[in-house]
């Protein structure tokens, strides 16, 4: 009985040794911890994914809502989209880069001056036009001094937005310049794409989508051309 007894303190003894304690540590599993660089290479991929998610979110499309913005033009003048539809004005928006051959053409002496001719028709309607450089600095064709020069060559009437971190540009998904917007009273995007359906600087009778646009939302009709195929220079975005 005796025996018995001190073999239940020894075992106990034996347990609460400092080196038994430490050999039971030692066979207790270690925690995976997650690689640091898989981890950030994960955030990353999420990230990604997520902004290229929004960046598709927030694409313009035809008969929704056109995205707002507020900038500044040339002059130094404050323009707020929201601002101009509210006040009952169709706005149409052409994406400006004064050294592109197919913005060009539309403005030289001896061809149609579309742009001009279009601010002329519209004064005194309901009826606001901007051009948008969403050009990046350095680019071609960028930056206020550059436009303001185009402004005074071409008797440009019209404001013209500075775009250059491209933010607007994007936002609409113009890819070329002269790409064109009109944007409904309401607010919603009536027409995106190409300015006309001429190519050439030689062609006679183009069509030219935009005024047909403007001219069946002035008369309240909806537009039978919503969208079209833009062409010209690409935009030189930032990045």
């Amino acid at each position: 009985m005796k025996a018995k007894a001190l073999l239940v303190i020894v075992a106990a003894m034996f347990a609460a040794s400092p080196v038994m304690a430490q050999n039971k540590s030692a066979e207790k599993p270690k925690e995976t911890q997650p690689d640091k660089k898989d981890s950030h290479k994960d955030h990353d991929h999420k990230k990604d994914k997520e902004a290229k998610k929004d960046d598709k979110a927030a694409k313009a499309k035809v008969g929704e809502k056109a995205p707002d913005f507020t900038a500044t033009d040339s002059q130094g003048n404050t323009v707020k989209l929201s601002e101009l539809t509210a006040q009952g004005k169709i706005v149409v928006l052409q994406w400006f880069n004064p050294d592109c051959p197919y913005v060009v053409k539309h403005y030289q002496k001896g061809q149609p001056n579309t742009f001009n001719d279009m601010a002329t028709k519209y004064a005194g309607k309901d009826v606001v036009i901007l051009a948008v450089s969403s050009n990046a600095p350095g680019t071609q064709g960028s930056g206020v001094e550059r436009v303001n020069k185009a402004r005074k060559d071409w008797n440009i009437t019209y404001p013209v937005v500075m775009d250059e971190a491209g933010t607007i540009g994007k936002s609409f998904d113009a890819k070329n310049t002269p790409a064109m917007a009109v944007i409904n009273k309401d607010g919603t995007l009536a027409y995106f794409g190409a300015i006309d359906d001429d190519r050439g600087p030689d062609k006679p009778g183009a069509t030219n989508y935009v005024t047909k646009a403007v001219d069946e939302l002035l008369a309240g009709k909806p537009v039978t051309t919503s969208e079209t195929k833009a062409y010209g220079c690409s935009v030189k975005y930032k990045g």
